[in-house]
């Protein structure tokens, strides 16, 4: 990724703060095979300061959208807390092959880390597992080019786990487009439909909160539009 690459995708900027438009397929820390990841890009949004900024969160590699960072240790700090704390408001667009039976409700299922014989590893539900809540709604469905039943779904998941939305909407029988590790059959490969949309914070207590929207990537586009969502929307 080229600097200008990634300033293009500043979406929000103060003396605290940074947020960004995460694209899909990076991850935003190097992983045990190393390879590219955001980290080695950061020091482009310094803008001025002696120390790139640092993650305040984490986005999956295969999840685009608004991606908070700490412009310092202290800002870093405060972020944390505030993630922490649940005083984050999230918001994702997903896009599903099936639909859930209910058009909207809260899934409070908690998750567990499950590892295989051969190193690898996936989040299943499990009551001895963490957590996880996600408060959900549909805004949209529609058939895909395979006449497969998509859904277009708004998530709050007011927990941080691991795989969370993938896992909580698979078990409606509603797994992501693009996530065959989750449930996804639909025929041919593609990316997985999942957006982190918007983040909302209160970081200034004087102030407005901050807040952010990332636009739709073009690989949801098609996806949304055949669940009606329209450019302004």
């Amino acid at each position: 990724m080229r600097a200008e690459d990634l300033l293009a995708r500043l979406l929000y900027r103060d003396g605290l703060c940074l947020i960004i438009d995460k694209p899909a397929g990076l991850p935003v820390h190097a992983g045990p095979g190393g390879g590219d990841n955001l980290e080695k890009h950061l020091d482009a949004l310094r803008f001025g300061l002696p120390h790139p900024p640092g993650l305040a969160h984490r986005l999956d590699r295969d999840t685009s959208g608004c991606l908070v960072l700490g412009r310092h240790r202290k800002a870093l700090s405060r972020l944390g807390k505030l993630f922490q704390g649940g005083a984050v408001e999230k918001t994702y667009w997903a896009v599903t092959s099936g639909v859930p039976v209910e058009a909207e409700g809260v899934i409070d299922r908690p998750l567990k880390k499950i590892t295989n014989r051969t190193g690898g590893w996936k989040m299943a539900i499990d009551p001895e597992g963490q957590v996880a809540i996600t408060e959900y709604r549909v805004l949209g469905t529609g058939n895909g080019p395979s006449g497969a039943r998509l859904a277009w779904i708004e998530c709050h998941p007011k927990t941080g786990r691991t795989h969370q939305i993938r896992v909580h909407l698979a078990a409606l029988g509603a797994p992501l487009l693009g996530d065959p590790q989750y449930g996804d059959k639909t025929p041919g490969e593609r990316p997985l439909h999942l957006l982190s949309r918007a983040v909302s914070f209160k970081l200034y207590p004087k102030k407005p909160p901050v807040a952010a929207e990332a636009p739709v990537p073009p690989h949801m586009r098609a996806a949304l539009q055949a669940c009606g969502w329209k450019e302004s929307a």
